[in-house]
């Protein structure tokens, strides 16, 4: 829930003035990254999910969003390079909540960041284009109750080591406590989780 301008600025990147950023963003579409590049840090608009190397009908979805598992065949070779890493610029995050069949949207923000910095993966794939993931980490108190995974979030002061740090800083940003329970808001809502709706607080500026 935020424009272009305030997605790059906090990362000091450069956007498209036609750029057209997706209100919410789903697995296996499209969604906003910030690449680091020898001529500066841009605003990008790619698909999120790396497609899946091998499929087979019990595979699940065919595109993987999410990176838990750093040894993995899929992602070891790639996580040791800079040049693929990418911040994913976020208002919010969202959880099925709830019992089975009933699942509602449970949306969670940072005290004080109205963009939050997810640390992900991007690279241009074959037959298919630019795509992006984020890594995730051991959820805290806040997100546990709808799910054990988190993203993992980067301070202000974090996203340059980020960019350009070894395998060594990516294994301690993943492997690292969480932010603090206490530092999450939490926004319960009614909505369905496979249809629409959008976190209170955007509900409110729609209105205005």
């Amino acid at each position: 829930m935020a424009s272009p301008r305030e997605l790059a600025l906090p990362f000091a990147a450069n956007w498209p003035q036609d750029i057209v950023v997706p209100e919410q963003t789903v697995e296996g579409l499209k969604g906003a990254v910030i690449l680091n590049t020898e001529r500066g840090r841009s605003l990008r608009v790619m698909r999120w999910g790396f497609p899946r190397p091998v499929r087979s009908r019990d595979d699940g979805p065919d595109k993987i969003g999410l990176v838990a598992d750093l040894t993995n065949p899929m992602w070891s070779e790639m996580v040791v390079e800079p040049r693929y890493r990418c911040i994913i610029p976020i208002t919010h995050f969202a959880n099925p909540d709830g019992p089975s069949g009933a699942k509602t949207r449970t949306w969670f923000s940072v005290k004080g960041q109205p963009v939050m910095a997810w640390a992900g993966f991007c690279r241009n794939m074959p037959d298919l284009g630019p795509v992006y993931a984020g890594m995730t980490m051991d959820a805290n108190s806040a997100v546990m109750p709808t799910n054990d995974r988190m993203p993992v979030l980067l301070e202000p002061q974090e996203v340059e080591r980020w960019f350009m740090g070894s395998i060594e800083d990516v294994i301690e940003f993943q492997f690292r406590a969480p932010f603090a329970a206490s530092r999450m808001i939490i926004d319960e809502t009614i909505d369905r989780w496979r249809g629409e709706g959008l976190p209170t607080n955007a509900r409110q500026q729609a209105l205005l």
